[in-house]
């Protein structure tokens, strides 16, 4: 019993004071959080200027999202509040990590109008762990390029891409870029495109191995020639067509041997790759060349032998 000394509190003064339920003083007196430092004549818990203090910071940690073990780990000194939140910091920022994913998939279902099996579908391809993100891109670029060491670096550089992996904050744009690159390296008919591509830079670069960036000095070329006439409405079986190849790959070109090559990448989805890994990385986009090589690939198939 305490009949004299400093001035003290009982739960529901204590709670007129603080502004906390009394339920909540209670609860945490209960667990020792808060211990009493005695009683009055009536039985009643009683609480010092030293409980009111204490009890604020226990009000604070637990505003601050520190578990009650947390907190009374803190009161009893077996840990301070600063290494308390050093954790409670990463955890957050993981949890906030986890939201911005969540918010960004929500906001694709939206825009999608998805149903619950795409729903479910995305949900999954958003959250997967970042080593499983690449896991899927390593997957793909191994079957592509399987057994062909002499293909062009820099094609194989920008089929691997940056590391395909969300920033931290990520916007609903990379969000959806990213299931449906995730989507499109599983189709079967993407991965044969893309092998067979592969075979054919692998073959070119053979034969261009002694010209370092011909191949990029040809696709300005054909961005510029054909990719103007197509623009301009040029038809592919026009003479106007048959000359700009000639302008394009000079009179003695073999025009075979070039439709043969570029026959199996005039194909949207090739280009759509691309974009889609300069989304999800941040970088800008690569101007659209496939209609151009679209383009240049009708023309050839009807002027072949000119």
């Amino acid at each position: 019993m305490i009949d004299d000394g400093p001035e003290t509190f009982t739960i529901g003064q204590l709670a007129r004071r603080t502004g906390l339920p009394v339920r909540t003083i209670r609860y945490w007196s209960d667990i020792g959080a808060l211990p009493p430092v005695g009683r009055s004549h009536g039985g009643y818990r009683l609480y010092d200027a030293e409980c009111v203090a204490r009890l604020e910071l226990v009000r604070t940690l637990r505003e601050l999202g520190f578990s009650l073990d947390d907190v009374r780990r803190v009161l009893a000194r077996e840990t301070t509040v600063a290494e308390v939140a050093t954790a409670h910091v990463a955890a957050l920022d993981a949890q906030i990590r986890a939201l911005r994913v969540s918010r960004a998939v929500l906001s694709t279902i939206a825009r999608r109008q998805s149903d619950t099996e795409e729903t479910t579908l995305m949900n999954k391809l958003a959250r997967l762990s970042a080593r499983e993100r690449k896991q899927i891109i390593d997957d793909f670029t191994d079957e592509v390029f399987a057994g062909l060491d002499d293909t062009n670096p820099h094609f194989r550089a920008r089929v691997r891409g940056v590391a395909a992996e969300l920033p931290d904050d990520p916007t609903p744009l990379q969000v959806d870029a990213w299931i449906e690159l995730a989507e499109l390296v599983e189709d079967e008919g993407f991965r044969a495109l893309m092998r067979r591509i592969a075979e054919t830079n692998s073959e070119s670069f053979r034969e261009r191995s002694r010209e370092p960036g011909a191949y990029l000095a040809f696709a300005k070329q054909v961005a510029l020639l054909a990719g103007g006439a197509q623009e301009r409405g040029v038809a592919p079986e026009s003479p106007e067509a048959d000359a700009l190849l000639t302008e394009l790959l000079g009179s003695g070109a073999d025009r075979a041997a070039l439709l043969e090559r570029i026959g199996v990448s005039p194909d949207l989805r090739v280009e759509r790759y691309f974009q889609l890994l300069a989304v999800i990385n941040g970088y800008e986009q690569p101007p659209s060349a496939a209609a151009a090589f679209q383009w240049l690939a009708a023309a050839l198939r009807v002027h072949v032998g000119s």
